[in-house]
């Protein structure tokens, strides 16, 4: 079908989107610096797929290695945009790499996408940019808070650029604004594998489980949620995954009605960090060892799509429940642990 850039191909969400970019019958051209991610992963893609996409090492915040990439693939179609640093409370310690390397990096995409008449973008976004909500659950017409994290400040900086881009150049975007993507392929072939202390809840729960980590820390019990801990919308990577593939489909075949789409992602169910928990150990038959400790700098109290939109326009609908994303997790987490 299409030859389609992804970059942050070997990240978590990245590697399932290419494995239903194969499945759909697109190719994949996967750009990845590997600072998060391992080349362990095309292995992984390989073995579900029955393809090896073509890998390229690139450091996206350097211009001249994005011209370079831009003038080897003449004749991508579409570009599906991942590569960012991911973490909330990281980027609170972190905020000048964060925006060199989230915000930087999309300048030289964008730049190359003008020079060489592209205009096909998805977006990895999030529901970050809209902070503390004031309604739930969040919709698209939702408004965009002032960012409590620099991570989410450089998407709603980002989403700022693009749009900006897309009305001088004509481009064709559509942001998927995610909420809380997790579980790994059924396949437990790739997953979330990240390097060094995980910064999400579930493989936090699945490292504290397999015994990597002595400890779980719940960030907090005193907030305004049904348990006082933290709600978030958990979806399955592999929903998301899907949904990037149907998102590029309606801009190749120009079913876009405005050059610039945003689309909420998620179950359109809050969950608890308590309940994520229960849910583990529901799927596991066992206990797992947390403790509740002082809230976390930067987390919000409750965040939960309404994915209506996406529904209807996009035709598109998260399939699988939390439980189907923990055990898939888990699963993911004992092959990489060598546990029975």
């Amino acid at each position: 079908m299409a030859q389609i850039l992804v970059t942050g191909g070997l990240g978590f969400i990245g590697s399932h989107t290419v494995v239903e970019l194969i499945a759909a019958g697109h190719e994949p051209i996967i750009v990845d610096n590997l600072s998060n991610s391992t080349i362990s992963v095309l292995d992984g893609i390989a073995a579900i797929s029955g393809k090896r996409p073509a890998f390229e090492q690139v450091d996206l915040k350097e211009k001249s290695q994005v011209q370079d990439l831009f003038k080897k693939y003449s004749s991508i179609k579409g570009i599906i945009h991942f590569a960012a640093f991911k973490a909330v409370g990281e980027s609170v310690g972190k905020p000048l790499e964060y925006y060199e390397n989230n915000l930087g990096s999309l300048v030289y995409i964008l730049q190359e996408m003008r020079d060489h008449h592209l205009d096909n973008l998805i977006f990895s976004s999030s529901c970050t940019v809209y902070g503390e909500a004031d309604e739930l659950p969040i919709t698209e017409s939702s408004p965009v808070k002032v960012a409590i994290s620099p991570y989410g400040n450089t998407k709603q900086v980002g989403e700022e650029l693009i749009q900006a881009a897309s009305e001088a150049h004509d481009f064709n975007v559509i942001s998927l604004r995610y909420f809380n993507p997790i579980g790994a392929h059924p396949s437990a072939q790739i997953g979330e594998s990240p390097l060094g202390v995980p910064l999400n809840l579930v493989p936090f729960v699945t490292q504290t489980a397999a015994g990597v980590r002595e400890q779980l820390s719940v960030f907090g019990d005193d907030y305004e949620t049904r348990d006082g801990t933290n709600e978030r919308d958990y979806i399955h990577v592999v929903d998301v995954a899907k949904a990037h593939v149907v998102a590029l489909g309606r801009l190749l075949n120009r079913k876009n009605e405005d050059a610039y789409e945003v689309y909420n992602l998620g179950t359109g169910k809050g969950s608890t960090v308590l309940e994520v928990i229960q849910s583990f150990e529901r799927v596991s038959a066992s206990k797992l060892n947390y403790k509740i400790v002082e809230r976390r700098r930067g987390d919000v109290t409750a965040a939960y799509a309404d994915t209506t939109k996406a529904n209807e326009v996009l035709g598109w609908f998260a399939e699988k429940s939390l439980d189907d994303a923990i055990a898939d997790a888990w699963r993911w987490e004992k092959k990489i642990r060598n546990i029975d």
